[in-house]
């Protein structure tokens, strides 16, 4: 193994005690330099000690550009790298501490390195929240279409509220515009309730307490659909076998009957599934009126 297979083993796998140190040592980094800037935003912080921040600051930025040039020269594919997931982030994690020298005010922009912080999955070997972070995937997508209409009613009550009030108090309360309406039932509709803009007759009081109530729904409703959809995506996969009478496939995975016509799948599996010897058993055969049978060995 040659000396860059061995920096790329490291950096790149988490196999090796190596590997584990190194993605440990680089999480730490990141999480300083990420408080650095952040107490670096604080103004009494930054008057007393914004000279160490800053130092502070270039020093991870010098360690995590040589790191990323180390992985391009190292990865088995380095345009591949460059344009992964973890290449993208790895990359502007730097690039916003060089920009402080030619656009003022981009420094903030440093705190997207804490993205890095997802190598940790690496670390924890964490295979099983990947599984888990799927099945919400497959969740948020069977529910997109009902979310999608759910989401067009709000914006339909949104804006019928907003013009009625608009109506009802007028300019001289404060509902100066359509918008403005629209603006106050978003926020009377959520249970936010700013208190920035209240009605003032007893109708428009009225209208807001109707607002208010059916707020809860707005965080119900959403809620309900994606919890049906997760427990739909977490049940056991039916069975993809097929009933020999009907056809009727996709059956559950306790199902002992075609739920259609009623026919024993039970025995339809016992009677396909093979022998010690490999071979696919025969279906017995009925026994004759006579009482005759197969032969017993």
């Amino acid at each position: 193994m040659t000396l860059r297979d061995r920096i790329g083993k490291v950096i790149f796998e988490v196999d090796t005690p190596a590997g584990r140190a190194f993605d440990a040592l680089l999480l730490v980094a990141i999480v300083a330099s990420v408080v650095a800037v952040l107490l670096e935003s604080v103004a009494p912080i930054r008057a007393q000690y914004g000279a160490q921040l800053r130092a502070i600051e270039w020093g991870f930025t010098i360690a995590f550009t040589v790191e990323y040039l180390a992985r391009i020269a190292t990865a088995r594919r380095p345009l591949r790298y460059v344009r992964s997931f973890y290449g993208v982030i790895d990359l502007l994690a730097i690039v916003p501490t060089y920009l402080t020298l030619v656009v003022t005010g981009s420094h903030a922009l440093v705190v997207v390195r804490a993205l890095r912080v997802l190598r940790v999955f690496r670390v924890l070997r964490a295979a099983r929240y990947v599984g888990e972070a799927g099945v919400l995937a497959r969740a948020l997508r069977a529910s997109s279409a009902k979310i999608v209409v759910f989401l067009v009613f709000v914006a339909t009550v949104v804006l019928i509220s907003g013009a009625v009030m608009y109506l009802v108090e007028g300019p001289r309360h404060g509902f100066d515009s359509i918008p403005l309406g629209m603006y106050w039932a978003i926020v009377t509709l959520t249970t936010v309730g700013y208190g920035d803009l209240v009605p003032v007759t007893n109708l428009g009081r009225t209208l807001a307490s109707v607002l208010m109530v059916l707020g809860y729904g707005v965080i119900a409703v959403p809620t309900g659909i994606v919890t049906s959809e997760l427990a739909r995506a977490t049940r056991p996969h039916p069975r993809r076998i097929a009933c020999p009478s009907c056809g009727t496939d996709r059956h559950e995975v306790d199902a002992a009957y075609c739920r259609v016509c009623g026919h024993d799948l039970a025995r339809r599996e016992a009677q396909e599934a093979p022998n010690a010897e490999g071979r696919t058993r025969p279906e017995e055969r009925p026994e004759e009126p006579d009482g005759s049978g197969p032969e017993r060995a």
